[in-house]
């Protein structure tokens, strides 16, 4: 009977390393593909950038252009102005000829020939014609398309000089990466593959928390001392376990305008999915860049955070491990004793499990007050904000260790005889 209770355990150890590799690789470029996603969608790209809202004011400039027309209210207005400006203008004209003709006596000819015959009276007379046929001529189907083409090429000859000043490098490097063609074909690839990896990941998470229980419920049941291929069975399997925890993402905290949208001259101008703020880290992840941060206090957090999600486990693991199997007599020793008898008081493992839960509740919390304040300040604007924080695959993973950690240890003091324990 423990022979086949050995070989399944075996092999349920064996699927938990195969399974802990595939989520940890998964898990990062899954990482991956989401930041380059947040980056793509990034409100400096979007909301503050010059070139978007160019793209869609041209668009109402073309449109209101299209939409010009003359009423007949509007064309005796035009007429009246065209009246008095052609009445300046042979004012002008006429004053300029006599300032030119007054400097020589040839000019002086000139003009005394054209007040004899011309009489400005007469030409100024004609100027409701004259207005009258430049109004035909303005309102003819032809002249009108080519005004409003001349207008179109003015306001692209201004679009073309007005541009966005900031790096779109990276942008640019995340579409060719990914194979696309254009920005959205590549947010739609990376949508669907993100959506992809995130149901494989949680697949082979719940997959190897059942067979990590169903482990321990094999060494629980039934009861009796374990046997020593079990114990290290045990030890193996939740030091994968941690390893996994450590290095997948715990939390995905993001903060996002998912639609805003108002009206200018009848047109609607929105902007959709600009992502404000967004993280995916781990332990690990969060670990580096404390440690290379560069104040001492956030260097020291750091350094102690790993040392109870990481070092402290894994120390105590082992030390469990030469106490049970009593090697070199290292049971006597006060190091390995403090880690396997007293060290339970002072597991953080517990402590940041709480702490990270803790942590997802806040910053939701935080973010909705956030989004909610920017939903009420925003008058006369529709605006439709997301909290898309989330605890992912490696929380529930850590969780599922420092679950079955203690009962590892219950497994250690049911082996081992009371006497054999220091009090």
């Amino acid at each position: 009977m423990n022979v086949v209770k050995n070989i399944f355990a075996a092999l349920i150890c064996i699927a938990v390393f195969i399974l802990g590799i595939q989520i940890i690789s998964k898990s990062k470029v899954n990482q991956t593909y989401k930041t380059d996603y947040a980056e793509l969608n990034h409100f400096k790209y979007g909301l503050f950038s010059v070139d978007a809202w160019k793209e869609q004011i041209t668009v109402i400039i073309s449109d209101e252009i299209d939409k010009l027309y003359l009423s007949r209210k509007n064309e005796k207005t035009l007429q009246s102005h065209l009246e008095v400006q052609l009445g300046i203008l042979i004012d002008k004209i006429v004053e300029r000829i006599e300032k030119k003709n007054s400097t020589s006596f040839k000019g002086s000819l000139k003009q005394s020939f054209i007040d004899s015959f011309v009489d400005v009276k007469d030409i100024k007379k004609g100027i409701p014609e004259y207005a009258a046929a430049m109004m035909a001529e303005m309102t003819n189907n032809k002249t009108e398309s080519q005004i409003k083409k001349l207008l179109k090429d003015r306001i692209q000859g201004y679009v073309k000089k007005t541009f966005d000043t900031q790096d779109t490098s990276k942008k640019e490097t995340i579409v060719v990466k990914n194979g696309a063609t254009n920005e959205e074909e590549a947010k739609d690839i990376l949508q669907e593959t993100i959506q992809r990896n995130h149901d494989t990941i949680a697949e082979l998470g719940m997959i190897v928390i059942g067979l990590c229980v169903l482990l321990f419920l094999m060494a629980a049941y039934p009861k009796g001392s374990l046997t020593t291929f079990m114990y290290a069975t045990l030890a193996l399997t939740l030091l994968m376990l941690l390893a996994v925890g450590v290095t997948t993402p715990m939390i995905d905290m993001e903060a996002k305008i998912s639609k805003l949208n108002f009206v200018l001259f009848d047109h609607s101008i929105q902007f959709e999915n600009q992502v404000l703020y967004f993280q995916s880290k781990s332990i690990m992840d969060v670990f580096r860049i404390m440690v290379f941060h560069k104040e001492l206090q956030m260097k020291v957090v750091g350094v102690v955070m790993v040392c109870f999600s990481i070092v402290f486990p894994v120390l105590k693991m082992i030390s469990t491990i030469f106490y049970y199997f009593e090697i070199g007599n290292l049971r006597k020793s006060k190091i390995i004793e403090f880690f396997v008898v007293k060290s339970s008081k002072w597991s953080m493992a517990d402590v940041l499990v709480i702490a990270i839960f803790m942590a997802y509740i806040g910053f939701n919390g935080i973010i909705n007050s956030q989004l909610q304040n920017l939903n009420s300040s925003a008058q006369g604007v529709d605006i439709l904000t997301t909290n898309g924080t989330s605890l992912q695959p490696g929380f529930y993973l850590f969780f599922t260790y420092t679950i079955l950690a203690m009962f590892f240890t219950g497994f250690l003091t049911s082996r081992i005889s009371k006497k054999d324990l220091v009090p």
